[in-house]
C-alpha cells in the first residue's frame, strides 16, 4: 500500500515501537550505533538534470510546491537501483533490456548527475562488443532543496515499492537506512553486493523492531552475484566474466511477501544475469562460501597487485599460496563453530529444514564437513581457475584509491571469531594491512606471516 505524502503517523509509530536493551546486549557496533538513533528519516529530494544550475530554466515553484511525477502503476512496477558501480551497471542494463519496468538509476553524488547529464548512457562490453543504454530515469537523492528546476520529493513522497541496492557493502545498509521513510511493508529490497547481509538472525529482527512500526518492515532479499565485471570510468564496464546469481529470502515480512514476487521474476527472468531462486537456507551457506573467496583472493591481489590467477600460478609453495591457506584454516574455524554455535539454529530450523532437534543436528554435522579446512581449500583451487583472468574488486578499488570492503570480508572473520570464542589473528593482520594500502612482492608478503614458516 503506498502512501500520498511521507505521513507524519510514520513518526508516531516508530516511537511507540521500542526494541529493550537486552536484545542489544553483545549486539554488534554497526546494530548499536542503529538502535542510539532515535531519529526517523530525513526528507529527500530526488534531482534531476533539470535541477543542475546552467541546465534547468525555470525555478522550482513556491516553498511548498512539489512536482509530482509519476503513476500509481509506474510506482508498483518501477525498480530503483542504488549504486551504480559495476554491479549496478549490469543489473539495470540486463533489467532494462526486457523492457517491461521503468528503471530509476540513483546516484550518490551531485558531480554523478553532471557527468550522466553531459553523456547520458551506460556502457557495457561483453565479448568484445559494447553496447550503450540510455533508456533510464537518473536521479540524485539528497536532503538539499533545488533551487532551480521541479522540485521533487523521492518517490513524490510515497514507498520506493523496488529496490536493488548496489553500493560497495560497507554502505549498503546505511544508505538503505537514509531511506527508511520510504521504506514499508510494500517494499522489497534486493542486496546484491559481496560479504555477508547483515539482516540474517539474530540481528534482521532487531534491527527491524527498531527501524519500522510493527509489521512493516520491507522484505529483505540477497543476491549472491559471482559475475566478474570490471570498472573502465563512471558509467562503463566490462562484463568479463559471466557466472549466475543465486537470489533468495534473508528476512521477509509475513504480511507482505508475496509482493516481493514481482522484483524477484524481474531479476529470474533478465538476460546477462542467469539469476535462480534458492531458499534461504542454501543462500546464507552460499554467501559464506562466497566469502570465504572473497576474504582469500581480494586482498591477497590487493597486496601484491596481481590478477587472480597469479595466485595460483605455482606449485602452492609460494609465500602467497601458503598463507591463503593460514586465512582458509581460520575461515574453516569460525565457520564450523558459527555452525555449531545457538545463534545459526534460527536459520537452520527455519529455513526449510524441521525444527526438531535431530534434523537440525543432522544438518550441522553435514555443514561441518562442508567447511572443512581441506573442502574451502578445493572449493577456492576450483573457483580460481575460473576467475583467473579476472581483476578482483578489491584490487580495482585500491587502483581507484577508493575505500575497500575488507571490513566486511576479513573483518566480518575477525569480529564472528570473536563473539564465538575463538581466534583468527591472520585475518586481522590481512585487514590492517590493506588498510594501510600496502603494496608488496612474495618475500615480503611472507615477513608479515611468519606461521607459514612451520607450514
Amino acid at each position: 500500500m503506498l502512501r500520498s505524502s511521507a505521513s507524519s503517523s510514520f513518526a508516531m509509530s516508530l516511537a511507540r515501537h521500542t526494541v529493550s536493551q537486552r536484545q542489544l546486549i553483545g549486539a554488534p557496533a554497526w546494530l548499536q550505533n542503529f538502535a542510539s538513533d532515535e531519529s526517523n528519516g530525513s526528507k529527500l529530494y530526488a534531482w534531476k538534470s533539470d535541477n543542475l544550475e546552467g541546465y534547468a530554466e525555470k525555478p522550482g515553484g513556491d516553498l511548498d510546491g512539489v512536482t509530482k511525477t509519476r503513476t500509481l502503476a509506474d510506482s508498483r512496477k518501477r525498480i530503483h537501483i542504488l549504486g551504480v558501480g559495476n554491479l549496478g551497471r549490469l543489473y539495470a542494463t540486463s533489467l532494462s533490456e526486457m523492457k517491461r519496468s521503468p528503471i530509476t538509476l540513483v546516484l550518490h553524488r551531485k558531480e554523478l548527475l553532471e557527468q550522466w547529464t553531459s553523456r547520458p548512457a551506460i556502457e557495457i562490453s561483453r565479448r568484445g562488443v559494447t553496447e550503450k543504454v540510455s533508456n533510464f530515469d537518473v536521479e540524485w537523492w539528497t536532503e538539499e532543496r533545488p533551487r532551480v528546476g521541479p522540485v521533487r520529493e523521492v518517490c513524490d513522497g510515497s514507498s520506493i515499492s523496488n529496490l536493488i541496492v548496489a553500493t560497495k557493502a560497507p554502505d549498503a545498509l546505511p544508505q538503505v537506512d537514509r531511506l527508511r521513510r520510504y521504506l514499508d511493508a510494500s517494499s522489497t529490497v534486493a542486496f546484491v553486493q559481496n560479504g555477508m547481509n547483515r539482516l540474517w538472525p539474530p540481528h534482521g529482527a532487531v534491527y527491524n523492531g527498531k527501524r519500522f512500526p510493527p509489521n512493516q518492515h520491507p522484505n529483505w532479499i540477497h543476491c549472491v552475484t559471482t559475475h566478474g565485471v570490471t570498472s573502465l570510468g563512471p558509467f562503463r564496464s566490462i562484463h568479463a566474466s559471466p557466472a549466475d546469481i543465486a537470489m533468495g529470502p534473508v528476512f521477509m515480512n509475513p504480511e507482505t511477501q508475496g509482493s516481493s514476487g514481482y522484483l524477484v521474476e524481474q531479476i529470474l527472468q533478465a538476460p546477462h544475469l542467469s539469476a535462480r531462486a534458492v531458499p534461504s537456507f542454501d543462500l546464507w551457506v552460499l554467501q559464506l562460501e562466497k566469502l570465504v573467496v572473497n576474504s582469500t583472493i581480494n586482498p591477497m591481489t590487493a597486496l601484491l597487485r596481481c590478477k587472480n590467477g597469479l595466485l595460483f600460478s605455482s606449485s602452492g609453495d609460494s609465500s602467497s599460496e601458503r598463507v591463503m591457506d593460514l586465512l582458509l584454516d581460520e575461515a574453516s574455524l569460525v565457520l564450523r563453530t558459527l555452525v555449531l554455535d545457538d545463534s545459526s539454529r534460527e536459520i537452520l530450523a527455519g529455513a526449510g529444514c524441521s525444527s526438531s532437534n535431530e534434523k537440525v543436528d543432522v544438518d550441522r554435522q553435514a555443514l561441518v564437513d562442508r567447511f572443512s579446512s581441506g573442502r574451502l581449500k578445493e572449493m577456492l583451487r576450483q573457483v580460481g581457475e575460473k576467475v583467473k583472468d579476472n581483476t578482483s574488486s578489491m584490487l580495482q578499488d585500491v587502483t581507484f584509491g577508493k575505500e575497500t570492503e575488507i571490513k566486511e570480508f576479513n573483518g566480518w572473520f575477525v569480529d564472528t571469531a570473536e563473539y564465538l570464542g575463538v581466534k583468527a589473528p591472520n585475518h586481522r593482520t590481512i585487514c590492517n594491512m590493506v588498510e594501510e594500502s600496502l603494496v608488496l612482492d612474495q618475500d615480503q608478503l611472507g615477513r608479515y606471516f611468519p606461521a607459514i614458516n612451520d607450514m
